[in-house]
């Protein structure tokens, strides 16, 4: 997009921006935000290795022979996927609904970025820190706890990205129904809820009976979840990767639809 700038009775120049530019300046302000959001930190960074360590600790009482995971596994693949809900899901929320209630998003469409650009912008650094986070995951793993090295990157890198992205879709689609920052903690806890028991994050969903195993394969996060799983440590026999992909795709597309019929950009007072 062009716009001139006036400088004086008969000259103008003319400055263009791009959405790189764009994105990186309303990433730029976003990191800044969370940087000072001292709390939102220490819960993105170390909820997670709470959860892998507690985790790891418990599921050496389950018995998981048939399901082909182990407990390294579980809990650090577990753990990838409370960085998803933690850093990027919840903090999303939270972010979303507090630029919404202080006029910040009202006030980004004004300008020259579209609606889509504003959310993505937003959402950029919890992206980066989720990322960042989930291969600091997998080196460790590899590195200390036997794990082996991506079998599949290409189908761990494309399961992040879904992920990211998911989440991302699902916090603009939660802030909806949130009135404040503060009821964003009850706003996320059934997602988070749902996925850590039926989204295989940390409990492989065969060990459920068969009804209930076969409903939590539809689960928001129970595709992504397969395809990263699937990715790091290799497709159990008989993993259907296409229905997980899928499944992550739908999720996504209803959650991208959902925002961009019923999104908030006004105040909720």
């Amino acid at each position: 997009m062009t716009t001139s700038v006036p400088t004086g009775p008969a000259t103008t120049v003319r400055t263009t921006t791009t959405v790189r530019g764009r994105l990186t300046a309303l990433g730029r302000a976003e990191m800044t935000l969370l940087a000072r959001n001292r709390t939102a930190v220490v819960v993105a960074l170390l909820v997670p290795i709470a959860m892998v360590m507690a985790m790891r600790s418990t599921l050496g009482q389950v018995d998981l022979g048939g399901t082909g995971w182990t407990v390294a596994g579980a809990a650090l693949t577990g753990g990838i996927g409370t960085v998803l809900i933690q850093a990027v899901y919840m903090n999303m929320v939270a972010a979303y609904v507090a630029r919404r209630e202080d006029l910040v998003l009202k006030r980004l469409r004004t300008g020259e970025a579209s609606d889509g650009e504003i959310l993505t912008g937003t959402a950029l650094p919890s992206a980066a820190l989720a990322l960042t986070q989930s291969a600091l995951i997998i080196l460790t793993g590899s590195a200390f706890f036997g794990l082996p090295v991506p079998r599949r990157p290409e189908l761990l890198l494309a399961g992040l990205l879904l992920a990211v992205v998911l989440s991302t879709a699902l916090a603009a689609t939660t802030s909806v129904v949130t009135r404040t920052v503060q009821t964003a903690q009850l706003t996320t806890l059934p997602l988070f809820l749902i996925s850590m028991m039926g989204s295989g994050l940390f409990i492989p969903p065969a060990i459920f009976p068969e009804p209930l195993a076969s409903a939590c394969e539809f689960l928001p996060l129970t595709g992504v979840m397969t395809l990263v799983r699937s990715g790091w440590l290799g497709a159990p026999e008989g993993a259907d990767l296409l229905g997980a992909a899928l499944t992550g795709l739908v999720w996504t597309a209803l959650a991208v639809f959902a925002v961009q019929r019923w999104f908030r950009w006004d105040p909720r007072r």
